[in-house]
């Protein structure tokens, strides 16, 4: 048995693997799962084809993107006259991305980079507890206290309840019957009903359109504050999940070919899930670029990892003991994330909380069979990526 140790250290590199066999009793069970999982040998796997990896720089960027803003313009421009199911279709389609990206993309791989079963999840404190699942459920419940606070926030600030149903956010102010004669506006904040009679003189519904304005933009303001924490979570999630996809594709070996159309319809389909989720953010005055400067910030997040990945092309280990903690860690985080977000924010929200949901059942039947179809479609992918 040789006793070579390697520079780096490490106490996995002690033995020799050209010289221990796996079914040795002289060597622990961690550095023959290290062997076995090739963390041991360490090195670059950079393979070449220069020109592709270029290439994925472009594609992925513009494709990507496109398919991000497409909820968010279909939502916003209304001259598109985009019709109803295509943008029905992209929402919800990208709902199921967002679901399946969760457990099949980020939820599988970081067990498999810290798991109990990996090479770090057998050394050093990483066995004494299952941080995997820790991690994922502090997230989880951080994710829940922002989301809890915005809520407590904005009520406490405008005195406006929260509204969880309906993509009409105006009626968790104003309820405004336009077909009742006189005709009656009714507001209710901090729960006490206020009616106004606006047929009684000019001057009366003078006021009461004030009132009506001033309390409309009022709850634009409380959607948009108690909505956009939860969005920002949700993207630093899955950007987080993107830093290490670009990395890696500028730097794997002959796997590269398979990843290349794999990612870009990947990426593409996250997009849809945050565009949709976009585009169900009314946005106030002086913020209407928000969206668009948000998907454009999703779309450059991989394309420029790639990049970087091209760089450090002839010295970046993705398979490295260290990596696997990194991207392990920063995996579990964002599944934490997207399982709240996908579940509470995107399920719970559009289907269980909204009261009327069950008025036009054909729209919604295909919106749960787009939802299942974009959840199906991207654990399909995780096959290869």
């Amino acid at each position: 048995m040789s006793s070579e140790v390697s520079s780096s250290g490490a106490w996995w590199a002690q033995w020799n693997p050209d010289d221990i066999s796996v079914g040795s009793e002289e060597v622990s069970d961690a550095w023959k799962v290290c062997v076995i999982d090739g963390v041991y040998f360490g090195g670059n796997a950079y393979s070449g084809s220069l020109g592709a990896r270029i290439s994925s720089i472009f594609v992925i960027l513009v494709v990507s993107t496109l398919c991000t803003l497409f909820p968010v313009v279909a939502s916003r421009v209304k001259w598109l006259k985009v019709p109803r199911y295509v943008y029905l279709f992209a929402r919800y389609f990208g709902t199921g991305v967002i679901v399946a990206t969760a457990f099949i993309h980020l939820l599988d791989p970081a067990y498999g980079e810290i798991g109990p079963s990996s090479c770090v999840g057998r050394s050093g404190h990483w066995e004494d507890y299952a941080w995997c699942p820790a991690i994922v459920l502090v997230t989880v419940f951080i994710v829940f206290l922002v989301d809890l606070a915005s809520d407590v926030f904005v009520q406490r600030r405008y005195g406006v309840k929260h509204n969880h149903g309906g993509d009409n956010i105006e009626t968790a102010i104003v309820k405004n019957n336009v077909n009742t004669a006189p005709h009656t506006t009714d507001l209710e904040i901090d729960g006490h009903a206020h009616a106004m009679n606006v047929a009684d003189s000019d001057e009366k519904s003078k006021k009461s359109y004030d009132l009506v304005s001033n309390a409309s933009t009022e709850v634009i303001m409380q959607s948009f504050e108690s909505q956009i924490a939860a969005f920002l979570v949700l993207e630093f999630g899955v950007i987080f999940h993107s830093v290490m996809i670009g990395l890696n594709l500028g730097t794997t070996d002959d796997e590269f070919s398979t990843l290349y159309p794999v990612l870009v319809f990947h990426q593409s389909f996250e997009g849809l899930g945050i565009g949709a989720r976009l585009s169900n953010i009314e946005f106030p005055k002086g913020k209407e670029w928000w969206p668009y400067a948000l998907c454009v910030a999703y779309g450059l997040a991989t394309p420029i990892c790639v990049a970087i990945g091209l760089g450090v092309k002839n010295t970046y280990d993705g398979n490295s003991y260290s990596v696997n903690v990194v991207s392990g860690v920063l995996d579990a985080i964002s599944a934490g994330i997207l399982i709240y977000t996908g579940l509470v924010e995107l399920l719970a929200r559009d289907f269980i909380f909204d009261e009327n949901r069950t008025n036009d059942v054909p729209r919604l039947l295909f919106m749960v069979i787009c939802t299942l179809f974009g959840a199906g479609l991207m654990a399909l992918l995780g096959k290869w990526a």
